[in-house]
């Protein structure tokens, strides 16, 4: 099996070309696929599939280190544009692709800058989907002798955003895999944990489900926005610093949608014999 091995920010991606339908990955071929010491190694695995609808270009399907197919990765989409165009399967700047439950506008600005439509923000706790009596603005949850506050979100997959002093000094796998995990949240949650430095910046660490803190998260990076722009202490453009460098975020709040602009970079080809 072929296959390109990217990365946005430093969050790592398999991405196989399946546009003819023909490869079957088991959930237990893409665990031993993604291990990083007996396999390739990535954050995520990413199939890219012919699609039946004659106005969207490709199905774009994302599968985390676990072997769980999720909804969205922002981080992914940015590389998926650069691969098309790479690979040469599509010649034009402006890309449609379909994932598990929505659809995504994707835009190659250079060699190495991509914009994604994110999409509208969600923030209904159906859509996330969240198990509560009432809908807040925050929301808490019991741990370890103190309440711990967060709002929720969803860019086509869910998010917990949980404002911090200071990420450094944050226990970010020891929260997220308590949140991820937690009861109220039947299909899991990405948590973040942002740090607000003005109006402008953020900085922000992401536990993502199924993998655990990954070096950057695009749809995380959107979520942190979108939730600082709803609590107005954000602009309309904000550069999230991550672990693995900056993106850019850029939403006019309300039912418009949200926009990411960062930088993906190949890495290099590769084959493995399943």
């Amino acid at each position: 099996m072929k296959f390109t091995k990217m990365h946005a920010l430093g969050n790592d991606f398999i991405i196989i070309n399946n546009i003819k339908n023909t490869l079957i990955l088991t959930k237990d071929i893409i665990k031993k696929l993604s291990n990083r010491y007996l396999g390739i190694g990535c954050d995520q695995l990413l199939l890219i599939e012919s699609s039946f609808n004659k106005n969207i270009d490709f199905n774009y399907r994302i599968f985390n280190s676990d072997g769980n197919e999720v909804e969205q990765c922002g981080n992914g989409a940015r590389c998926l544009a650069l691969y098309l165009k790479i690979k040469k399967l599509i010649c034009k700047k402006k890309i449609c692709v379909s994932t598990k439950n929505r659809v995504i506008y994707l835009k190659i600005i250079n060699n190495k800058m991509i914009s994604v439509n994110m999409g509208i923000p969600l923030f209904n706790p159906k859509d996330i989907p969240f198990i509560t009596n009432s809908i807040k603005n925050t929301y808490k949850i019991y741990f370890q002798n103190k309440y711990i506050y967060f709002n929720i979100v969803s860019l086509g997959n869910p998010h917990c955003i949980i404002q911090v002093n200071d990420v450094l000094k944050t226990p970010v796998s020891l929260i997220g895999s308590f949140l991820e995990n937690h009861i109220v949240f039947p299909q899991k949650i990405n948590v973040g944990f942002m740090q607000y430095i003005d109006i402008n910046n953020i900085k922000l660490r992401v536990f993502e489900r199924g993998v655990g803190e990954t070096n950057a998260c695009g749809s995380g990076a959107c979520a942190a926005v979108a939730i600082g722009i709803k609590k107005n202490i954000l602009s309309e453009k904000v550069y999230v610093n991550l672990r693995g460098g900056i993106i850019t975020i850029i939403w006019k709040g309300n039912k418009n949608n949200l926009f990411m602009i960062g930088d993906a970079k190949y890495i290099y080809d590769g084959k493995i014999i399943l």
